[in-house]
């Protein structure tokens, strides 16, 4: 349920800290409101257990005024804690100026401090710009989907479709994290694009066609054609144990980049985890 975005953000405009009081906790609950609407609004005593079982709610302010958050939880993976991040929103006259790319590599710093080497969270595949950003941008991979994972819900931001879900694995200090860090988003990805992505020998593509986000409002139907055969294709692969490690976008068509997860492990886990 993360909406972010990823231009440069100014410096010194908006500060990223932790929100640790129920005020602050309500000025996420009326972001969560604006942005998903009442049908999946997550009450601020689930802040409050978040803050006191090890999560996190991060906030990016101008001022006293709350322009944008994330709240994670805690979890355990195989006895490993992990942070489940569930909500990242930013205000729209925020959006598309580096916020939300912010307060996820806050979160990152945060987490490896408390020694968390994964946060994981979900997202909606058909949402180009955002899958474009958790792969491109963040470094992250998906190797998991969970079909409707919220059901058919009333937000006006699923458009009545299935909730099908990517499972975004962010290995903070892998390889491939570190590099676009070294590299201070430099480069195609960091332009928002990908004209300097080479597509390696050993991928499998999954297409969609770049005008999804749109189209599920205009012919819901072949909307739901498309969003079927996405989630077949990408069961097949991840059943193979394929990973989704890229994305390139067109003008017509998008393409899911899914490798061997044998052959990317060194790059996209951390040691300790390979």
């Amino acid at each position: 349920m993360e909406r972010v975005e990823a231009a440069a953000l100014s410096p010194g405009k908006v500060e990223i800290r932790h929100c640790d009081t129920l005020a602050e906790y309500e000025q996420c609950l009326r972001l969560e409101r604006v942005t998903w609407g009442e049908a999946t609004l997550v009450p601020t005593a689930i802040f409050v257990v978040a803050k006191e079982t090890g999560g996190q709610i991060l906030g990016a302010f101008v001022g006293k005024e709350l322009v944008g958050f994330t709240l994670a939880l805690a979890g355990i993976h195989d006895g490993r804690l992990f942070l489940h991040s569930h909500m990242t929103a930013v205000v729209e006259a925020y959006r598309d100026q580096g916020v939300g790319r912010s307060l996820k590599f806050f979160q990152r710093q945060d987490a490896l401090s408390r020694g968390i080497s994964l946060v994981e969270w979900t997202f909606d595949p058909l949402e180009l710009k955002n899958a474009h950003f958790n792969f491109m941008r963040l470094g992250a991979i998906a190797r998991r989907l969970i079909p409707d994972c919220y059901g058919i819900t009333g937000s006006p931001l699923h458009a009545g479709m299935p909730t099908d879900r990517l499972v975004a694995e962010w290995w903070l200090d892998s390889p491939r994290v570190n590099a676009l860090l070294a590299s201070k988003g430099s480069g195609a990805q960091a332009a928002g694009g990908t004209a300097g992505y080479i597509l390696p020998v050993d991928a499998v593509k999954i297409a969609a066609p770049s005008n999804i986000g749109e189209l599920r409002f205009v012919n819901r139907e072949a909307a739901q054609r498309i969003q079927s055969d996405v989630r077949a294709q990408f069961e097949n692969w991840f059943a193979k144990d394929y990973v989704v490690t890229a994305i390139t976008i067109g003008d017509a068509s998008a393409e899911f980049i899914l490798q061997p997860a044998s052959s990317v492990a060194a790059d996209i886990f951390p040691t300790h985890q390979r």
